[in-house]
């Protein structure tokens, strides 16, 4: 009973490990889309120059 248990603690912690790994990768996707998005949108300044989007 115990080796039966054990098997299926580890497919269930492989199981989660393998969807949260998956959902950071779908995340740094989105992030790396946006951040590129952002040098594309800026906005201009007052001199003309294409401006930083971000704030710091």
């Amino acid at each position: 009973m115990v080796p039966v248990l054990l098997v299926l603690l580890l497919a269930l912690l492989l199981f989660g490990a393998g969807f949260a790994l998956k959902a950071l990768w779908w995340i740094a996707v989105i992030v790396l889309a946006v951040w590129l998005l952002g040098f594309v949108v800026r906005p201009a300044e007052s001199g003309g120059r294409r401006g930083r989007w971000y704030r710091w």
